[in-house]
């Protein structure tokens, strides 16, 4: 079960008075029954969806470090990703997929998700996302390669705009091995394709 989160009051209470205002302006009447408590409802949304300003992803991923010998590759895939497009504030949502190519250092493995929910939990382009996951991780654990892919919908896309549906952007940063060695790199797109449970 997740830890509940903790939210500033002050805070809270400064952002619902906005999110009233922002009510107001539509043409909503703020103080009807089922908008009254929105606001404050937003003001905690918003600071549970941005949370990742509050944490250190190198920390993360330093507070479980272990020395292991180790070196074909290791991938976390199908991550949830849930993040927000700083260009409308609309939600997008997908999978990442990481590995690494340990060099004498692995990583307590429910860290990596950690770190993807650590940079998504702020305002954010996929394209940045991808490589702050990847920076991350070649940063701390210094391997011999990093990959990432991400696939998402954006809602930007999707509820406004262009108004495509069915559109998934992809989005993916490699280093090292990744980069230097074409069938490293091809195993991992075939690994992060295949179903194997």
């Amino acid at each position: 079960m997740k830890e509940e989160m903790e939210y500033n009051d002050e805070l809270t209470n400064s952002l619902a008075k906005k999110y009233k205002d922002v009510l107001d302006l539509i043409g909503e009447d703020a103080a009807r029954e089922g908008l009254a408590k929105t606001p404050e409802r937003m003001a905690k949304a918003m600071q549970f969806l941005t949370h990742g300003y509050d944490l250190n992803p190198d920390a993360i991923i330093n507070s479980a470090i272990f020395h292991e010998e180790y070196s074909e590759m290791v991938i976390v895939k199908d991550i949830e990703v849930y993040s927000m497009c700083e260009h409308h504030m609309l939600p997008f949502f997908g999978k990442a997929h990481v590995a690494y190519i340990p060099n004498g250092k692995i990583v307590g493995l429910s860290k990596i998700p950690r770190i993807v929910d650590a940079y998504s939990r702020r305002l954010q382009v996929q394209e940045r996302l991808t490589i702050e996951i990847r920076d991350c991780i070649q940063r701390t654990l210094e391997p011999k390669g990093v990959a990432v892919v991400i696939e998402a919908a954006h809602m930007c896309m999707q509820m406004r705009g262009v108004q495509k549906q069915n559109s998934v952007t992809t989005s993916s940063a490699f280093t090292g091995l990744f980069l230097k060695n074409d069938s490293t790199r091809k195993e991992f797109i075939n690994l992060i394709q295949a179903k194997l449970h």
